[in-house]
Parts: structure tokens; C-alpha cells; sequence
């Protein structure tokens, strides 16, 4: 928030050190945030321009943009839901009538695939932070029947940086029961050398194991009670949840599954084949939310009244390499990258990037698998990092 003579504030600190009550968010001129709104103004027409056109990037996308505590920019554009199938002849989606389709709005629940580790990652510090968990210790000490991992000494700091050596992931949707698919996890090993980097999806799995061993509840529980309604992230939770954009219209062979045409429930095949609650994905949320969340990690764990991580924990999480958070990753947070930015993406065209250096905080919220997954294209999502990057006065 800027002073009165145009210079930004942080308003998370006093003189060096955290305000122990935080200022919620507010709505704002970009001025106020101490942000060039002719570079928002370029931000919010490339939101718009992602989503036009017969193949656009995605068929719906919500960006939420701000600094210290004030939202600049909250817009919605395209379709929460536009397309009642994929047709594999023309390679097109088969378009609902207009009156049929459901525009996206800033309120708009999405399924947040891989932003979902973010909260798992957030669960195992707080865990740190009151002595129930260790950093360092073995998986094999809270998960003795996880044989595989406990031989190789696997450890609870590997998982959170992805460097356990684990595979990225297992086909647990082709299992025919819970037991076959918990035996093959169990059985799971690295397949490189320990202490290298390989982003898994099976390191959150097992930490969400971990997890719930030394606790005794579950992570949708831990995720509830511990972070999202301590900062009222009402609209937070894993699924079902029946208004959320639509994904994909899953089939083989494109996909790994034949669910048809997917909304409200996870897109994650492994993250369905668990019931909907695994570490790795299966969170829905809204842009508003999630910007709750990067501002209570912007605030050393602190929302309003709400604590749920201690400073120095908050910076745990964001020491290179990162727990759980990727670090200044320009491919996808352009100009935001080097000096300390964290944040993720997801599968479904979902992004987060939050930036200590600068207090600011960008939410992508899109259905780019709508109505079926294509390669990867994070190029819209480091163009817009980088003209908020570029909005910081």
C-alpha cells in the first residue's frame, strides 16, 4: 500500500519485524498498491486475449493480481464451461449452445491440480513447527510397512523437495482396489540417486501418509483445520464440488482413464482413483481464496487475527531449494523470477506466484484442459508475471 507521497508500504512490517494482526484485503485503484495501471491495463486485455478465438489457450481464465493489501486487478473472462465434448475426428470441441454454456467469473471455483502440494507442503511444516514431525527424519520411521522407501532412507525434507529419487508417478488408476494400489506405493522406489531432483507426484502421496500416521487425521481435516478456515478460505476444500469450471472430457487415448466430460470432480486420474483427497492434487478453489492464502505467507503466516505458520517456518518454506514451493522459476513467473519468488503451477492451467521482494501476488486461475489436455504451454503465464513485475512502481 503506498504512502501519502506515492511510495509503497509493506504493511506487514514495522520497523524490520511482522505486525502481529495483519490488514485483510481490500479492493483497490492500482495506485494504491503502488502499481503502473497502464501495465495492469495490458495484464487484464492479455487475460482476455487468452481466451478467444476457436482454439484458444483456455477456454476460461480468472486472474487476480495485487500488492500488500490491496487487490488491483480481480477479472474473469470466457467460459467456466463451454464445450460438452471432445470430437477426436476434427480434433475440435463440440460447443454447447450459448445459452447452455456457463460464463466464468472472479468467483469461480477451479480445480487446482498441483497447487494442491502448496497446502500439503503448508501441512507438513506446521507439523515441523510443533514437534510432530521432523524434517530430516526417515518416511521409514512413520511408515515402516512403506518398505521401499524406508531401505533406501528416504526422508521427509526429500519429499517436500523432490528429491527422493521417487518416479513422477504410478499408474494407480489401473488398480483394481484400494489394497493393490496401496501395496504398489508401499513397494515404490527411487529410481535415481537420491539427493537429485525429480519433480513426483508420489512425494506428496507419501508425505500425505506420513502425515496422516503421525497425526491420526486426515489430510482433507488437516488442510481444513489447519489452513483454509483459520483464514475464512470458505470456498476451498477437495471435491466434489459441483459449480467449478469444467476440465476434460477424459477418455482414452489421450487420457488415462474414460470418465467423459468432467466438473466438480478432480481431473487427476491417481488423485480420482484415491477418492479425491491425495497430496499431489484434488483441492478446488477461487482466485479471492488463494489470494488469502499468498497474503498470509506474505505476512510470515499471518491473515486478520489468523496465524497458521510462525516467520521463521514461512521462511522455511521459501529457503532455496524450497519446501514444496518452486523458487524463481521464470518459465512461468517471467519477470517476477530472482529474487525470491515462489509459488507453483497445475496440470489444469492453473498458476500461483507470490514475491517477498516486492509484496505482490498473481493468481491464474484456467481451464486450458477444456475440453481435452494439450502439451503444456506456460508462456501466458510468465507474460502476465512479467507485466506485474513491470507494474511495481
Amino acid at each position: 500500500m503506498p504512502s501519502l507521497d506515492g511510495t509503497a508500504e509493506h504493511p506487514c512490517r514495522v520497523g524490520g519485524r511482522r505486525k502481529l494482526s495483519t490488514p485483510r484485503l481490500r479492493a483497490g485503484a492500482p495506485q494504491r498498491a503502488g502499481l503502473d495501471p497502464v501495465e495492469l491495463g495490458h495484464l487484464v486485455a492479455e487475460a482476455h486475449a487468452l481466451t478467444a478465438g476457436e482454439r484458444p489457450w483456455a477456454a476460461g481464465v480468472v486472474v487476480l493480481a495485487g500488492r500488500g493489501p490491496v487487490i488491483a486487478v480481480a477479472e474473469a473472462a470466457g467460459w467456466a464451461v463451454r464445450y460438452a465434448s471432445h470430437d477426436p475426428g476434427t480434433g475440435t470441441g463440440v460447443e454447447l449452445p450459448p445459452a447452455a454454456r456457463v460464463p466464468a467469473t472472479v468467483a469461480t471455483p477451479f480445480d487446482l491440480a498441483s497447487l494442491t502440494k502448496l497446502f500439503t507442503s503448508v501441512a507438513a511444516v506446521q507439523q515441523i513447527e510443533r514437534g510432530t514431525l521432523g524434517i530430516d527424519a526417515r518416511v521409514g520411521d512413520y511408515l515402516p510397512e512403506f518398505h521401499a522407501a524406508a531401505v533406501y532412507g528416504v526422508t521427509v525434507r526429500q519429499l517436500l523437495t523432490h528429491t527422493s529419487g521417487l518416479r513422477p508417478e504410478l499408474p494407480l488408476y489401473d488398480c483394481p482396489d484400494d489394497a493393490t494400489r496401496l501395496d504398489l506405493l508401499r513397494a515404490s522406489a527411487p529410481v535415481t540417486e537420491p539427493g537429485r531432483y525429480v519433480y513426483s507426484d508420489l512425494n506428496l502421496l507419501l508425505l500425505q501418509h506420513v502425515l496422516e500416521r503421525c497425526t491420526g487425521r486426515g489430510l482433507d481435516v488437516l488442510v481444513r483445520d489447519g489452513i483454509t478456515r483459520p483464514l475464512g478460505m470458505a470456498s476451498t476444500g477437495f471435491g466434489p464440488c459441483p459449480g467449478a469450471a469444467a476440465t476434460e472430457d477424459q477418455r482414452r487415448p489421450w487420457a488415462k482413464a474414460d470418465r467423459g466430460m468432467l466438473r466438480g470432480v478432480v481431473h487427476d486420474e491417481n488423485a480420482w482413483a484415491l477418492g479425491g483427497v491425495a497430496g499431489h492434487a484434488g483441492l478446488f478453489s477461487t482466485a479471492p481464496d488463494l489470494a488469502v492464502f499468498c497474503r498470509a505467507l506474505l505476512c510470515g503466516g499471518s491473515y486478520g487475527p489468523a496465524r497458521i505458520l510462525g516467520p521463521d517456518f514461512v521462511d522455511l518454506l521459501f529457503t532455496p531449494p524450497g519446501l514444496g514451493f518452486a523458487l524463481d522459476q521464470p518459465w512461468f513467473m517471467g519477470e517476477l523470477a530472482g529474487r525470491g519468488a515462489a509459488g507453483h503451477t497445475g496440470f489444469t492451467g492453473t498458476s500461483l506466484v507470490l514475491d517477498p521482494a516486492t509484496d505482490t501476488f498473481l493468481i491464474l486461475l484456467a481451464n486450458t484442459v477444456h475440453p481435452r489436455r494439450r502439451p503444456p504451454d506456460s508462456g501466458p503465464r510468465a507474460r502476465l508475471a512479467t507485466r506485474l513485475a513491470r507494474a511495481v512502481i
